[in-house]
């Protein structure tokens, strides 16, 4: 089961979340809203009928997110740092190496699931300034 990890934390009278890799940021009135709110959003921006996100709280401010849905969590969080990092899909097509921008679009579209090997290097493509630890779950 791929999960991706996510903080919470006191900020005022709220409780600010966050999921970095997926670049989803909300809050709630308290711990347990919060992670209402962020399953909430990830599910809205998805938009995707049927796809479900589960949060599973950890210690203290850590927690991580799963999909019933794995391959479309996975081209969720692809596309939003490409997004992020304003790439076209040609730009990450050329960076990879690829003589199509199909071959990386398709791990967008959902169509190919990567490896963790293969998710990595996608990763490190689309984001170039960031770096990403793929690790077990702490939950």
């Amino acid at each position: 089961m791929i999960r991706f990890a996510g903080s919470v934390f006191r900020s005022g009278r709220h409780w600010a979340v966050e999921v970095s890799v997926l670049d989803v940021v909300t809050q709630g009135r308290s711990k347990s809203d919060a992670y209402e709110m962020i399953a909430d959003a990830i599910v809205e921006l998805v938009d995707r009928p049927g796809f479900r996100v589960d949060v599973h709280p950890g210690r203290g401010d850590y927690f991580e997110v799963s999909s019933n849905d794995e391959v479309t969590l996975v081209s969720f969080c692809l596309r939003r740092q490409r997004m992020r990092s304003g790439l076209s899909l040609a730009e990450v097509a050329m960076k990879l190496g690829a003589k199509s921008r199909n071959s990386y679009a398709r791990y967008e579209q959902g169509r190919s699931v990567p490896t963790i090997a293969k998710l990595s290097q996608l990763l490190s493509v689309v984001s170039p300034d960031r770096d990403f630890v793929l690790s077990e779950s702490q939950v």
